[in-house]
């Protein structure tokens, strides 16, 4: 018996369009050759996207207390992380001498101001997860029964 697949549509669903804001201080994300696409790859990392949210949402944090809320990150990726969110002013590093040595981390308010953003993708990311594993898995059956 020959399996019938159901034909795909051939046009491209229209998306509403959203207006955005015209590029700012003469930068523009989508040329090439503009920085900001390096702070673009900064935010839209996962790990760090998980760190500001995190720090966001709980405030202060210690290195260990990260390690755990972020499950799954591993020491060198956390530490690469902190340190580039540092050096790009979304935190602060604060040691705090003692025995053993006190490291905390905290949201500057240039951190503070990509939060709504962010905690809005992860609020986005865990409400329509469903939805995207029921895509994922008819994607697959449809290319595995071509």
């Amino acid at each position: 018996m020959d399996v019938v697949t159901a034909a795909r549509p051939t046009t491209v669903p229209t998306v509403p369009t959203v207006p955005t804001a015209p590029p700012t201080a003469g930068f523009d994300v989508f040329d090439a050759s503009c920085p900001s696409r390096r702070l673009l790859d900064t935010i839209g990392d996962k790990w760090a996207s998980l760190v500001i949210v995190a720090l966001g949402l709980q405030g202060r944090m210690r290195y260990s207390e990260l390690s755990v809320r972020i499950a799954g990150v591993s020491q060198k990726m956390l530490t690469q992380t902190l340190r580039g969110l540092e050096r790009d002013g979304m935190l602060t590093r604060t040691v705090t001498p003692s025995v053993p040595v006190r490291v905390d981390y905290e949201l500057t308010p240039l951190g503070l101001s990509l939060l709504e953003t962010l905690r809005h993708l992860k609020d986005w990311a865990e409400a329509h997860m469903p939805e995207v594993d029921a895509a994922r898995a008819t994607y697959d059956q449809n290319r595995a029964h071509p």
